[in-house]
């Protein structure tokens, strides 16, 4: 006899954040507010970088990146999020899970890969300036830009192409409000040890390899800048600071989530929420709010604005 696929189940349902209509309500808003904030704001990065010249640097090549795979990011499930919390029964369409699934990891595995060009880049910039523009070309930042997409692309389609090909025939409630890859694997109809262990091991091994290469990066750095004392350094210095606070509100829930990805607590889904939602809208705040460069660039946009409106 053929073999026959055993996946019966068509959609999942999600369980969401909470029961409570008054407090779905709450989330509804304030995450609503958090989601247009973060689009618009690396939106607002991408315009800057692009309309000015004098952010044609690769770290600002690097960071216009960044803010387009933030925008995606928080685009793949936030969007559903809000519309759920209006709808009692909440459900996604087998497709759409895996979709999810798919997708999350391409952006989260591009990012890391991202952060870790960034912390590159510093790292000549810092330590070795005299080189700097002959080894950071545009052709270095566009072979980054490309692996950081291959990255992420392998590393999603290894967890895609495992899971699409489990039997789904029974449990299908999955209790966050988006289809979280470890979740759906344990509603299989089968023995999922292997699994669960390779995803633990393709997760585990791209966040810990880039996290461990960002934090002797950034030692290195912070090391460097300390020998000296200069204006110069202190301005490395607050961009460092900068770039350290994004890797480690980023790597750590990451982190937290594929050490301990099968055995769940009622906050990690909350957890979840700021790593989805949330995280998205750090690059906007800590690079307009402390960086003087694109500051100043944005005013300049403005006032192109405003006299292009007087006239």
């Amino acid at each position: 006899m053929a073999h026959i696929n055993e996946s019966v189940v068509s959609e999942f349902v999600l369980l969401g954040l909470s029961d409570s209509r008054e407090l779905q309500l709450f989330l509804f808003a304030i995450f609503s507010v958090v989601y247009v904030t973060s689009v618009l704001g690396n939106l607002m990065i991408i315009v800057i970088i692009s309309s000015d010249s004098h952010l044609n640097s690769p770290m600002y090549f690097l960071l216009r990146n960044l803010s387009f795979i933030d925008i995606c990011e928080s685009t793949f499930a936030t969007p559903k999020m809000l519309l759920d919390f209006f709808v009692e029964h909440k459900t996604i369409s087998f497709e759409g899970c895996m979709a999810q699934i798919f997708f999350l990891h391409i952006f989260v595995g591009s990012e890391m890969m991202l952060l870790v060009a960034m912390a590159y880049d510093r790292f000549i910039a810092i330590c070795k300036p005299l080189h700097y523009s002959t080894i950071m070309s545009r052709r270095l930042c566009i072979i980054f830009v490309s692996i950081s997409w291959a990255v992420g692309i392998l590393h999603s389609v290894t967890h895609v192409a495992f899971t699409v090909t489990l039997p789904f025939c029974g449990p299908n409630v999955v209790d966050s409000f988006f289809c979280d890859l470890p979740m759906v694997i344990q509603l299989a109809c089968k023995n999922t040890y292997e699994m669960e262990i390779l995803t633990l091991t393709n997760s585990g091994l791209i966040s810990l390899s880039c996290f461990l290469a960002l934090i002797i990066s950034y030692t290195i750095i912070l090391v460097t800048v300390q020998r000296r004392s200069s204006s110069g350094s202190s301005k490395a210095l607050f961009t460092l600071t900068a770039h350290i606070t994004v890797v480690v509100l980023f790597f750590g829930p990451c982190i937290y989530f594929y050490i301990w990805p099968f055995s769940r607590l009622p906050m990690d889904k909350f957890l979840s929420v700021f790593y989805i939602v949330c995280t998205p809208l750090l690059n906007p705040i800590i690079y307009t709010l402390r960086n003087e460069d694109v500051k100043s660039a944005m005013r300049k946009l403005r006032s192109r604005h405003v006299n292009s409106w007087r006239h």
